[in-house]
Order: C-alpha cells, then structure tokens, then sequence
C-alpha cells in the first residue's frame, strides 16, 4: 500500500472515528451500537492488530454510524451489515498480523540456515588446518627418521615404508577434508546466491564444473547459464581457491572464445577477482552435456 493511500485511509478512519463519536442521543442507548463499538475500540486498542486493516476499520465503523442514524424498518439489515463489517475488520485485522509474522519467522528461518552453513563450512576449514598443520608435523618427522636411516643402511627399507604409509595416510586423510569443505562451501554458495552449482569433479588438475550447452544461447549466457555462473561467484570467494580457468567449446572458434569471455564477465561481476581468471575458447565441438568448463585449481 502506497504512503499516500495509508495516509488517506488513517485520516478517514479519525473522520469516522469523530464522528462515531457524536452519535445521536438514541444511539447512545442502543445495545447494538455499543456492543459494536466497544468490539471496534477494542480493536484499535489492541497494540498488535490495532494499526492494521485501516480500510476495513473505517468500514466497520462507518456501518456504525449508519446503524446508530437508521430508522427502525432499517435497523434488521443495517445490523446484519455492521456486524458483518466489524468481523471483516477484526479478520482482516488478524489475518494481516499473521502474514507479518510468517515474514518475520521466514527471514529469521533463512538467517539461521544460512548461520549453520557458515559455522558447518568455518568447522571444515578449521578441520583441513589442523590436518595440514600434522601432515607438515608427520613430514618433518619422516625427514628425520630418514637421515637417520642414512646412518644405518640396514634399517633403510623399513623407514621408506613406514614413510610411505604415514605419507599417503595424512594425505588421503587431507583430500577428504578438502572435499568435505568444498561440499560446505558448495551449500553456503547456493544458499547465498538462491541457484545451484553447475556439476563438478575433481581431477589431477583441480576441480571441475562442467556447463551443458543449455547455459548458453548463442556466444551469451541463457538464464540458466547465469544462475549456475552466480552461484560459481559465490563459492569461489568461500574460502582460498586458486588459479580459475573457464574454457567454452564450439566448431566456431570465435563463438568459442564468446563464450568463455561471457563466463569470465559473469564471474567478474559475481565478485572474483578478474586477474585471478583466465578464459579460453577451443575450436571443438559442444555436446549437451559439455559446452564449457570452469577448472579451479587446488
């Protein structure tokens, strides 16, 4: 409701209010009218609902009035209607605050969903850390048991194994945690930006996150294209991510290159860095499944 509607509707409801005030002498005996006016006054006065419904407030009171000036072969269905109006107005009255207050708990549920990404994702982090940190530990300590192998040729194979396995242990150990952070990450990034990742994989060279032909129409972006692009912004700045490369495919290597520079732009706009990406076009055919490709080195 505009502010110049709200404010027009207040002032007739004062008007009417007023009015309702200088009822006829009769009407001040009249059990119906008081009855109806004292359910309006509670109303108003009710510091939860009293502010609301103001068109359908003024009505009520407005039947009122009628009812309290009507002549008696008027009176059954002036009643009838003012009765009817003063329920519409606590209805409504009712009706509104509950809508506000479903707002309200809606954007406090989305607040806290989105809180429980980021304490999950602040958790993960902290977990590949400390994983890092005793890796380095581990490794140093391998060094160690390693030149004093040196010393002691006979012991030699049995510290490289051991070394090997301590090794491959904290790594493998490190590359889940790694992959649980970017699943977290991948949550809170699609609760922000409200569309999902395009797919992904992790590969010797990074991860992966492979576009269908469906995010482009033309060299441009199709609104899927830029729905998947949006939420790729928001889960590159979650955390340190390295190197981006976008590369697009098409038999026309300009429309290609289109392409990937259109990616590149929609991340940019998202808020990475420009110099942090590097786009490519490849003269190669797009299939469905595969017209680009975002390599986000680890």
């Amino acid at each position: 409701m505009t502010l110049i509607r709200r404010t027009a509707l207040l002032a007739c409801l004062l008007f009417t209010t007023l009015a309702l005030g200088a009822l006829p002498a009769q009407a001040a005996d009249d059990p119906d009218v008081i009855r109806l006016q004292s359910r309006m006054n509670a109303l108003q006065a009710d510091p939860t609902v009293g502010r609301l419904a103001a068109f359908e407030q003024m009505e009520a009171r407005q039947a009122i009035a009628t009812l309290a000036d009507a002549r008696r072969s008027e009176r059954p269905g002036l009643l009838f209607v003012a009765e009817r109006r003063v329920e519409i107005a606590e209805t409504a009255a009712a009706a509104e605050a509950a809508r506000r207050e479903l707002a309200t708990l809606d954007l406090q549920r989305s607040d806290l969903l989105l809180q429980a990404s980021r304490r999950d994702a602040e958790r993960a982090r902290q977990e590949a850390e400390r994983l890092r940190i005793q890796s380095q530990i581990q490794a140093e300590e391998a060094d160690r048991l390693r030149l004093s192998a040196e010393a002691e040729a006979a012991a030699r194979t049995d510290v490289e194994a051991a070394l090997t396995s301590v090794t491959g242990k904290q790594t493998a150990q490190l590359s889940a945690a790694r992959r649980k952070e970017a699943q977290l990450a991948r949550q809170e990034a699609e609760l922000v930006s409200g569309a999902k990742l395009p797919a992904s994989v992790f590969e010797p060279r990074g991860e992966v996150f492979t576009l269908p032909a469906s995010a482009f129409a033309q060299n441009k972006l199709a609104a899927e294209g830029r729905g998947g692009a949006s939420a790729l912004a928001a889960y590159l700045q979650i955390g340190k991510r390295g190197k981006i490369r976008v590369e697009a495919f098409d038999k026309d290597g300009k429309v290609a290159q289109a392409r990937a520079d259109a990616l590149k732009a929609e991340l940019v706009a998202g808020g990475v860095p420009a110099a942090q990406v590097q786009a490519a076009g490849k003269k190669s055919a797009a299939t469905a499944k595969k017209a680009a490709e975002v390599i986000v080195a680890q």
